[in-house]
């Protein structure tokens, strides 16, 4: 059912954008649009990965610096049936994530040291499983659609004016004429963004499906989206402030005051998503979704008097946290 709300709202977008291109600047400027918005989007469908990478500072780890991560990750890779993503971690108190790049070959996934230290083993995998359903349902490449498309409707509302000024009559003309121009530049492009968030949402649902499937444990993925929805709104990602374009990436929206389900989130409601895990839940015939740690109001920070987990992080970058299955009893997810 997710897959076909995408493909409708992705011909829906197609075809406005087909409607508003030819009444604004015709065929010509329609094709000026859309060239430029794919040659933008396919830079960054390349390079993006790098980029936002590289804007949280993310740290590639592996089997020896992060052997329990790693091999909840690889666990996972392998229950997909995907080729094993790099790992990254990002130091940032917020508990969160992010899946990049253009291809399961070319897959990347990234924590935060606050979500590997609040949340339990199972949860870190329902998380973790969530992204790779990402990378699996190939939805880097679906928003890369997407966004290509809202750009060049996007272009098309700039050019409106341009357009705007000739006679209906004229070759390439705007039969709209001034005051049309003036309203599409306004509402094209909020059109276009209405699709493409709703897209956003449909395809987080669709992760948190396939994701609790691929880690055999919807329960597990629901109390994660608890936690991290709680945790998210007391500790700022100031990163993420900085570049609120990058919010759609996390499996949380990681900006502060983002909490309501409306028509311009990138994100479903969190109730909602945990609803849709309990059906799933049931169907499964899993255990229920109730966090198996508490949440405290304030949560300790690293480093804090009587932060329980302080030296386990530092223990855990060190890379001397044993691998999964050792005796170490505090581990850096809870």
């Amino acid at each position: 059912m997710n897959y076909l709300k995408t493909g409708i709202l992705l011909a829906a977008m197609t075809a406005f954008f087909l409607a508003v291109g030819y009444a604004i600047g015709g065929q010509g400027g329609m094709m000026i649009a859309l060239l430029v918005a794919a040659g933008m989007n396919l830079f960054a469908y390349w390079n993006s990965d790098k980029m936002v990478l590289s804007m949280y500072n993310a740290q590639q780890v592996d089997q020896h610096s992060a052997p329990e991560f790693y091999g909840i990750v690889a666990g996972l890779a392998g229950r997909a049936g995907l080729p094993m993503p790099k790992v990254f971690v990002i130091e940032d108190e917020q508990p969160n994530a992010f899946a990049t790049g253009r291809n399961p070959e070319n897959a990347s996934v990234a924590a935060t040291t606050g979500l590997l230290r609040m949340l339990s083993r199972d949860e870190i995998a329902g998380v973790m499983a969530h992204e790779l359903a990402h990378v699996r349902n190939r939805d880097t490449l679906i928003m890369t659609i997407t966004a290509t498309i809202a750009g060049a409707i996007g272009m098309l509302a700039n050019f409106a004016m341009f357009f705007g000024g000739s006679r209906d009559g004229e070759r390439g003309g705007n039969p709209l004429g001034i005051v049309g121009a003036l309203v599409m530049m306004i509402v094209a492009p909020l059109a276009a963004s209405l699709v493409q968030m709703a897209i956003s949402r449909t395809r987080e649902y669709s992760a948190d499906r396939v994701g609790a499937q691929i880690a055999g444990n919807p329960g597990a993925l629901a109390s994660a989206l608890r936690k991290i929805e709680h945790y998210a709104h007391q500790l700022p990602n100031l990163q993420a402030e900085r570049n609120p374009a990058t919010a759609h990436m996390f499996i949380i929206n990681p900006l502060a005051g983002e909490r309501m389900d409306n028509l311009f989130s990138t994100h479903p409601a969190t109730d909602n998503r945990v609803a849709a895990l309990q059906q799933l839940s049931q169907e499964m015939g899993s255990r229920g979704f109730e966090p198996d740690l508490p949440i405290a109001d304030e949560p300790a920070r690293p480093g804090d008097v009587g932060d329980p987990h302080a030296e386990t992080v530092q223990r855990w970058r060190r890379g001397s946290v044993p691998p999964s299955g050792g005796s170490y009893t505090r581990r850096p997810w809870g």
